[in-house]
């Protein structure tokens, strides 16, 4: 196996030959859902805005967020999740993580935490997309979530 060394956006990324071309371990699925983001160093909010995901993976999120981020930064993202705890109960996935590439708008994160959130009724900062009867959303029956897998 054949290996190089390229600088890209400040990373050193290791370039290898593989079989099947697909080097990430996670699937990923393309899903359009409205967030809220905030750049974070050292615990102070450094910036703000919203957005919405191109695709993620248990182990990273790309998002649209309107212009370019500071990679190697963290981030806090809300995301509107299309279900609802007991079909009542508006739900946001509450992630934190490290921004490893920006471009033209958007921004891939590796997913350091994450966690389901329940909303307030009260709470309408971050308003929630109808799922309604979408059939390329694919509802997981183990964790409640709903996904549209990449081709």
């Amino acid at each position: 196996m054949n290996s190089t060394a390229t600088l890209i956006w400040g990373d050193l990324v290791q370039q290898s030959d593989t079989i099947g071309g697909e080097r990430r371990e996670d699937r990923r699925y393309e899903i359009k859902l409205d967030l809220r983001w905030k750049l974070v160093r050292r615990r102070r909010v450094i910036d703000s805005g919203v957005g919405f995901t191109l695709d993620l993976s248990r182990g990273g999120i790309r998002f649209h967020a309107g212009r370019n981020l500071t990679v190697g930064w963290n981030v806090e993202l809300a995301v509107a999740w299309p279900a609802r705890l007991h079909n009542v109960a508006p739900m946001q996935l509450s992630v934190h993580g490290k921004i490893l590439r920006s471009a033209d708008g958007w921004a891939a994160i590796r997913t350091l935490q994450h966690e389901f959130r329940t909303l307030g009724i009260q709470d309408h900062r971050l308003p929630l997309p109808n799922m309604g009867n979408t059939p390329e959303l694919l509802m997981s029956s183990a964790t409640g979530q709903a996904f549209r897998k990449l081709h």
